[in-house]
Formats: structure tokens, C-alpha cells, sequence
């Protein structure tokens, strides 16, 4: 087995690396489909309802959200979501929207052969025979396909900078454009310890921020974050006073 036999699963995973749960999904189909277990098509189905419910999350209207309001929403019904947020079924093309339909077949056939082979959805005999290679492909290159067509769609999407779970470095064009245009003025540090600025734009408008030290370094620098999280709790266990009441005490 190699890993041509899903690259729009993990060109999606890659893309997604920060989303925990979707990486260990990922690392479950990846080994159960080289073992040639048949607990690769419990993963696979997985991965097809992981991946739309990131693409919802990512793009739902709060106005109007399209998201499942059940408790369980069924296999077909988040893909069906999915294929709405991104605005597919609204296409007027009537081939297309019979294309769309297959794909909804597709999820369908492989959602039952997940229910009826996969070893880890239902309780099974412990004497049923196990599923040939034959199988397990035609479900990897089925949720494969799924998932290759609803991201390539998403990544044609314009992002909402408000409602995305994308990091900071996705917006690329947009950070430059800012970058560009703004700038920012420091002002005096609050006796809090608190940075204020001052974002100047170009049309005249200020917006004023004032930040934590703690959000400031989350933002930017994760690992400084980790280190002073670390040198501070040593202070706190130490019973050292924290550095604003030091700086009081010095003035």
C-alpha cells in the first residue's frame, strides 16, 4: 500500500496541521490502510465528516447558519451541509448539479459499507471473513475523491478574517496589504504591565489596542509564550512578587 491512493485527503490534512483531532484521524487511516485492516473505512468515513465539519465551521453564516441542529447529524447530512456553505447546489448548470448528486450517492454507498464492513462501527460476528484489497481501496479512493472535491472548492472560498479557524499566515495577501498601508504608534506601558498602541490608518482613523503580555505572545511567538509561562510559574512557585509590584516598589 502507499499513500497514492489518498493525496487529496492528506494535501487536506497538511493543510489542516494545527486541527488535533484531524491529524489523529489521519494517523488511524494511515496505519489501519498500510496494516490492510478493514477499520481503514471506519477512518475514511471519518475523515469525509471531519473534513466537513471543518469547512462548515469555517464558513457557516451566523446570520443564517446551515450547520446541523441535531444532536447526531447523519454521514449524508454534513456533506450535504458542506456542498451548501460552499455554495455548490446554487450552481444553475444542470450537469453540474447532477454531478453533485453523484457525489451524494457516493457518500451514501460509502457510509453503508462503512456501517456493514467496518470493524469498528457496529459490533460484528467474530468470524466474518475479511474484506479484500479491492475493498478497502474503492472506500479510500471514494472518500478520497469527496474530500479532494469539497477542498479544492473551499480553498476558492474568500475567508471571513472574523469566523475562520485558518492561522494568521494563510492571509498572506491581506497581512501584506495592511502591513503596508498602517502603522503603529506605541504608547506609554500601563502600570498593569499592559502594552497600548495605537493602529494609524490611512484614511485618518486611529484604532487603539491595548494588549497583554500573555495575548501578545500567544499571537505571536508561541514558544516565547511557553518560556515565560514557565519562568513565571518557577516565580510564583518561589513566592516572588510579580514584576509590576516590583517596578511600583523601584519608583
Amino acid at each position: 500500500m502507499n499513500t497514492d491512493w489518498y493525496p487529496g485527503i492528506r494535501a487536506f490534512c497538511k493543510h489542516w496541521s494545527h486541527a488535533e483531532m484531524l491529524q489523529h484521524t489521519f494517523a488511524t487511516l494511515e496505519q489501519t490502510f498500510s496494516e490492510e485492516q478493514d477499520a481503514c473505512i471506519d477512518a475514511a468515513k471519518a475523515i469525509v465528516e471531519c473534513v466537513c465539519q471543518v469547512i462548515v465551521a469555517n464558513l457557516d453564516d451566523p446570520r443564517n447558519p446551515l450547520k446541523p441542529k441535531e444532536e447526531n447529524p447523519s454521514f449524508g447530512r454534513w456533506v450535504s451541509v458542506a456542498v451548501r456553505v460552499l455554495k455548490l447546489s446554487e450552481v444553475r448548470d444542470d450537469a453540474f448539479k447532477k454531478l453533485i448528486s453523484q457525489y451524494h450517492k457516493l457518500t451514501t454507498t460509502l457510509g453503508d459499507l462503512r456501517n456493514k464492513a467496518g470493524t469498528m462501527s457496529q459490533g460484528k460476528d467474530g468470524f466474518i471473513t475479511k474484506l479484500s484489497i479491492h475493498h478497502r481501496r474503492a472506500a479510500i479512493l471514494a472518500a478520497d475523491a469527496i474530500v479532494t472535491f469539497l477542498h479544492e472548492a473551499y480553498l476558492e472560498q474568500e475567508l471571513d478574517p472574523l469566523l475562520t479557524l485558518e492561522p494568521y499566515d494563510r492571509f498572506e495577501f491581506s497581512n501584506e496589504v495592511i502591513d503596508r498601508y498602517t502603522a503603529l504608534q506605541v504608547d506609554e506601558v500601563q502600570e498593569d504591565g499592559f502594552l497600548t498602541i495605537t493602529v494609524m490608518l490611512p484614511n485618518g482613523d486611529e484604532i487603539p489596542l491595548s494588549i497583554e503580555p500573555s495575548r501578545l505572545l500567544f499571537g505571536v511567538d508561541r514558544q516565547a509564550y511557553k518560556a515565560a509561562l514557565n519562568a513565571c510559574q518557577d516565580a510564583e512557585l518561589m513566592g516572588t512578587e510579580p514584576l509590576e509590584t516590583a517596578l511600583e516598589e523601584v519608583s
